[in-house]
């Protein structure tokens, strides 16, 4: 049986879940079609889902069609929830695009299709909301084409579309110059092909909530749209893309297996798998081209590989650029809030959980405002945990400004610790994290001391001199010193005599700090790239507000400006971009990682 691993994607609003319920329904897997505006879907499970309409979890569901095995991953369409699709992304083996037949293209659909494309995903797009008023057809296709790709061939009228397709295949391209007579099936059959590579989207037109359109839809997913590669017998390789918590409180693995056979009892990340499922069947064993269950496995983390890790995995979307302090409503529950935001951490890595042991805060990382509301809803309905929001920043880092070292030796003021540490802090290249190093024999001291200094460095680098994240950087240890463990006459330990793993993290702490402050920090503020359609006559009004909230436009061209913008002028320029634009503006940003220094020390 074929196997195909699908995503549908969309702009929030478009139709995507309401899509999922039509096909789930037509393939007879639910005996009606929810409802997104009732809260009745079967993707949207979460409360939070149901009461705001929106997806915010990706949810995992397969069907038939034919001979074929359908995985569908219903992803989130709003642009908080960004990593939720991101995760999605790495274990497609094809995608549908949502687009609403009345609003037509918008900024996160732009977004998913430049990244589809970048990645070869193949792509059909399905035009929803036929049926409403308002909606468009001819002019549609030309927005679509204008802004995301020229390369669509609307199925329903192929013999158009050849062209398009002629762009890639010689032969064709001889045949149509020549006037050669062109078949349909050869038209299909170039089309599939095409999709495949991901170089050509066919386009469908339809309805979810009627489901007119759906069932041409449903043949062109099965027919256009390349299987799952099977190779059982090859190596195991696999990636972990989604985590859950059971009813019993375990942890629950989703896995893309690529190549190989995934077997209960065996070992993943030195951990044993100890039951696996597809879908809600539970099996002994799971072939490559399926997405399955994992259970067993306490320790496991997104992005963690199965086996050997699939060629070519990365992230696609940069980190997210706002934070916020989370604050217990109840002082008395500041550990639980923190104990239950891990668990959230361990289900969304972009969360960011901070600790501030200076000031007693927890802080977690956020795409948008809407991430507020669905933490502060799951700590309340999952935990039972009341909390409030200090106002949204941006996150900044700090990037040495030079080098700086420092050192404390035992028994000398003012080291309160039984410990030497000397470090020395160097820049390194913008990307490449925190690096520890070794100059010193790591013979000169027991292996726990040194590992007591390299795993506290991370934590320490949290917070820098100017109260941000340290990050860029190479920490070499270049001084070590200890006292040997000292016994009292009757055998007891006495750590007032002896070095402890305890004195060289304090102290490693207080070096740090100290080596930082010598070498100088800068801070950097995110920049996300901006593009701006907007009327060719309002041009003239919007670049001096785009100079007041620092923006930098990089290109002009007709009824577009492309540039760079501070994340925390973002929300103003969306804020203002109606009035100044008669309402027709559209403003599509993304975070490419892109930071720009505002201080130093």
């Amino acid at each position: 049986m074929a196997l195909l691993n699908l995503g549908i994607l969309a702009h929030v609003d478009a139709g995507k879940t309401s899509l999922t319920e039509r096909l789930l329904h037509d393939a007879g897997v639910i005996d009606e079609v929810g409802s997104v505006d009732d809260g009745s879907t079967q993707t949207d499970s979460l409360e939070l889902e149901r009461r705001r309409g929106i997806t915010i979890k990706s949810a995992v569901v397969s069907f038939p069609v034919g001979d074929t095995t359908v995985t569908l991953i219903d992803t989130p369409g709003h642009p908080d929830f960004i990593a939720e699709v991101e995760r999605v992304l790495g274990v497609l083996d094809g995608a549908v695009l949502v687009v609403s037949a009345v609003e037509g293209v918008q900024a996160q659909t732009r977004i998913l299709m430049r990244t589809l494309r970048r990645l070869r995903i193949p792509t059909i797009l399905f035009v929803n909301k036929i049926d409403r008023m308002g909606a468009r057809h001819d002019s549609l296709l030309a927005e679509i084409r204008a802004r995301l790709t020229p390369a669509i061939v609307e199925v329903r009228s192929l013999s158009a579309g050849v062209d398009v397709l002629a762009d890639h295949d010689d032969e064709l391209l001889r045949d149509v110059v020549e006037g050669a007579p062109v078949d349909a099936g050869r038209l299909v059959k170039t089309l599939a092909a095409q999709t495949g590579r991901g170089v050509v989207h066919p386009v469908f037109f339809g309805s979810a909530i009627t489901g007119a359109g759906v069932a041409e839809l449903t043949a062109g997913i099965v027919d256009l749209l390349p299987s799952a590669a099977q190779d059982a017998a090859g190596p195991l390789s696999g990636t972990v893309f989604k985590v859950e918590r059971g009813p019993a409180g375990e942890k629950v693995a989703y896995a893309r297996i690529f190549s190989g056979t995934l077997r209960v009892r065996e070992k993943v990340g030195g951990q044993k798998v100890t039951a696996l499922s597809v879908g809600d069947v539970r099996r002994p064993l799971v072939t490559a081209g399926r997405i399955a269950k994992l259970w067993g496995l306490s320790g496991v983390r997104i992005g963690d590989p199965v086996g050997a890790a699939p060629p070519g995995q990365q992230a696609q979307f940069a980190p997210p650029s706002l934070a916020t302090v989370v604050v217990p409503s109840r002082p008395g529950e500041r550990g639980a809030v923190h104990a239950a935001l891990a668990q959230l951490a361990e289900q969304d890595p972009l969360i960011g959980l901070r600790q501030d042991d200076v000031r007693g805060e927890v802080s977690v990382s956020l795409y948008g405002e809407v991430q507020k509301q669905v933490i502060e809803a799951t700590l309340a309905e999952q935990y039972g945990l009341a909390v409030t929001f200090r106002e949204t920043t941006t996150v900044c880092l700090e990037r040495l400004a030079g080098s700086g070292e420092a050192v404390e030796v035992i028994a000398v003021p003012p080291n309160p610790f039984l410990a030497t540490v000397g470090l020395r802090v160097d820049p390194a290249p913008v990307g490449s994290g925190v690096r520890f190093a070794l100059a010193v024999e790591l013979g000169s001291m027991p292996p726990a001391f040194f590992k007591a200094v390299e795993e506290t460095v991370p934590g320490a680098l949290a917070r820098g001199p100017q109260g941000w994240p340290v990050t860029d950087l190479t920490v070499t240890m270049t001084r070590s010193g200890y006292w040997a463990r000292q016994s009292h006459a009757h055998g007891t330990f006495d750590k007032t005599m002896s070095s402890t793993a305890g004195d060289f993290r304090n102290l490693t702490r207080l070096v740090l700090r100290d080596a930082l402050r010598r070498a100088g920090t800068v801070v950097y503020e995110p920049i996300h790239h901006f593009v701006l359609d907007l009327p060719d006559d309002t041009l003239g009004v919007v670049l001096p507000v785009l100079a007041s909230l620092r923006a930098v436009p990089l290109e002009t061209r007709p009824g577009v400006v492309e540039g760079d913008i501070p994340a925390a002028r973002v929300h103003a320029l969306q804020q203002a971009l109606p009035a100044l634009t008669r309402g027709e503006g559209v403003l599509e940003t993304v975070n490419r990682g892109l930071t720009k220094p505002v201080s130093s020390t």
